[in-house]
């Protein structure tokens, strides 16, 4: 077996592991964090669930923390008090973000992670299958329940040589992206191997792992191996090794080969993280100089602020002055990296140099705060680049790995200087203290503990049981990859509302149709047409919540990305699929579009008739379910589906 099939048949409840089969696997361990957290401990609480069940379970605060009114601040209590009651551990706001804080405190190999994040795949780097869901599904792990995904091809890259020294693991999966898209990596699980992963520390497989969740993968997995062990050494948890390879004769769906060493540093175009091209090619058409003159340069995200990363920008920016132009913000991973490059001089390296210092969190790379100027251009280590989601709709964004963020820092120009004597990482270990986290009380039944909600924290909206016809209009028509952040927007302005649905729903698709939230809640009964990867980026279930209480009934597109596609499900909104993708020209809004007898289609096939009523001619659509997926949506969502089952 290879590494994939040996950690999900330990794990497996239900199925079996042939692509295409719907499994259920055993959580071991789950992560939530305050943007998609609130929603979690509601659903949790609204199943009638007592207490976590997991292994491990932890909450973290690493999103919202930008407290210019009550709002976030009460959703930190209402979480913190909630983890306590039901048993799980809260990591404080200031103590990191959470898929580089898992990485260094809590990640086994050999055991299951899902976390409400869609870069949860990051601990993937240790030997985890690490899996990125909606909070609905993640609260029914937490308490015990099995979680339900369709069995991925598990594809092979074999890397051979070595990187180049002014080469990084971010240019590694940047590469990667280039080669096979924002789509390439849907239904599937990337499995690496090869004698070029021994030059790839922990942190550096975390990296390229973390942005599979950009290729549409399903998880990353690396081997657990010495440069696995040389890590959880640095933490002090050397206990929690085991070696975890493939077998020798292991079995891929495919295999690509990639060697290293022909690998250079690469940046993501605005305003797509597959948009890759060469740096040299960015800057240089022939032996012409396109000079791309840079306002900010962001260093950090879940993707680039391990103690590595933030030690390879140090260096390169040591005796030297940022570009008076330019804006250079630091975003440390973690408090234990902020503690090191402390103790080691490093923070007073970006300090002299002119950086600013931001708290350890997502902060930029979701629009919490550093928005660019009007138009301008914004260097960044981060792992998306989409349209507005730094905050500035007329902005670029270009990703880059830190060596070549800290270089343009230096020029003030997109640039990447070739550096023979790169940083390695020497440390020994690191000064563990983990005084942000907070255990739950020993009262395990949670029966004295309190929750408290404070008053921006709204019931959430639950789907109502299918009719057995289906009549709605159509309220909008999308393009091709429609993100979560056009569905629901991030930023300063809007994380605060995650907990207030009906508040939030006002911005629905604001970006892109700004009378779209009028129109979906006059109508009171919707359906909206998409076109291909629909619902990629982020787990945020909000994006099929907000669209449930604005009576959304169904979507009909091209194709779904699969988190979006199991929270449209969860909330009893319908995905449906276009039998023929060339019926997505001859549907327009306000066309209406009718299912006669909608719940005994459901139940007898995957191909149903639909008809454009306006138009007057026939849409056939595909809802390729399993059997259980079909009773929720005939449920009208899971917490319905779970509720029936208890009461029969």
């Amino acid at each position: 077996m290879n590494i994939t099939e040996k950690i999900l048949s330990a794990h497996l409840i239900s199925g079996k592991l042939m692509a295409g089969e719907e499994i259920g696997i055993k959580i071991d361990q789950t992560l939530t964090q305050d943007s998609t957290g609130t929603m979690a401990y509601l659903e949790f609480e609204a199943m009638g669930l007592k207490k976590v069940c997991t292994e491990l379970s932890v909450s973290y605060v690493d999103h919202n923390m930008l407290q210019q009114s009550y709002e976030n601040a009460d959703d930190h209590r209402f979480i913190q008090t909630a983890a306590n009651k039901f048993g799980a551990i809260f990591s404080k706001p200031g103590n990191g973000i959470c898929h580089q804080l898992h990485l260094e405190r809590f990640a086994r190999p050999g055991k299951t992670l899902l976390g409400s994040d869609s870069h949860t795949p990051t601990c993937g780097g240790l030997g985890m299958v690490a899996i990125g869901a909606g909070g609905m599904d993640v609260a029914v792990a937490m308490g015990g329940g099995p979680y339900y995904l369709t069995m991925p091809d598990i594809i092979n890259i074999r890397f051979s040589g070595k990187l180049r020294p002014w080469v990084s693991a971010k240019d590694v999966i940047l590469y990667i992206l280039k080669l096979l898209t924002v789509k390439g990596g849907v239904g599937k699980i990337f499995e690496y191997s090869g004698e070029g992963l021994k030059s790839l520390s922990v942190t550096d497989r975390g990296t390229i792992a973390n942005m599979g969740a950009e290729l549409g993968a399903t998880t990353s997995v690396f081997p657990s191996d010495e440069r696995t062990l040389e890590f959880l050494k640095q933490q002090g948890r050397e206990k929690d090794y085991i070696p975890l390879e493939a077998d020798k004769d292991a079995v891929y769906s495919e295999i690509i080969n990639i060697d290293l060493e022909l690998i250079e540093p690469m940046v993501a175009l605005p305003h797509s993280p597959d948009n890759v091209i060469a740096v040299k090619d960015a800057v240089y058409a022939g032996t012409a100089k396109k000079e791309i003159k840079v306002h900010q340069v962001a260093i950090g995200s879940c993707t680039n602020s391990s103690y590595t990363d933030l030690m390879k920008a140090a260096r390169l920016l040591e005796n030297k002055r940022v570009h008076p132009d330019v804006s250079l913000v630091i975003s440390p991973g973690s408090k234990q990296v902020l503690s090191a490059i402390a103790r080691n001089g490093a923070l007073n390296i970006f300090l002299d140099a002119g950086a600013r210092i931001l708290e350890c969190g997502c902060g930029p790379c979701i629009g919490m705060g550093q928005a660019p100027e009007t138009k301008g251009i914004s260097v960044r280590t981060f792992n998306r680049n989409f349209e507005g989601r730094c905050g500035t709709k007329s902005a670029g964004v270009y990703l880059v790995s830190p060596e070549t963020a800290a270089c343009t820092a230096i020029d003030g120009y997109l640039n990447h200087h070739i550096d023979e004597d790169a940083f390695m990482d020497s440390l020994e270990s690191f000064q563990v203290n983990d005084s942000l986290f907070i255990y739950p009380s020993l009262n395990h039944e949670g029966e004295e503990a309190e929750i408290i909600k404070g008053p921006n924290i709204k019931e959430f909206p639950i789907g109502q049981r299918l009719d057995e016809d289906l009549e709605t209009s159509v309220v909008l028509k999308t393009g091709d990859h429609i993100t979560t952040d056009h569905i629901v927007p991030s930023g300063a302005d809007l994380l605060p509302l995650r907990s207030n649905i009906p508040e939030l729903s006002k911005h629905c698709y604001k970006n892109v149709d700004p009378e779209f939230a009028k129109r979906a809640k006059d109508s009171a009964s919707g359906i909206i047409i998409g076109g291909r990867n629909y619902g990629q980026g982020s787990s945020r279930e909000h994006a099929a919540l907000v669209p449930l209480y604005l009576g959304i009934k169904a979507v009909l597109a091209i194709s779904f990305a699969r988190i979006h596609r199991s929270n449209l499900i969860n909330t009893g909104i319908i995905p449906f699929v276009f039998a023929y993708a060339e019926d997505y020209e001859y549907i327009d809004v306000y066309d209406m579009i009718m299912i006669e007898n909608i719940r005994e289609q459901i139940t007898n096939g995957d191909l149903i008739k639909a008809i454009n009523k306006t138009k007057n001619r026939e849409v056939i659509v595909k809802l390729e379910l399993s059997q259980r997926e079909k009773a929720i949506i005939l449920a009208g969502g899971l917490l319905n589906d779970t509720k029936e089952k208890r009461i029969r």
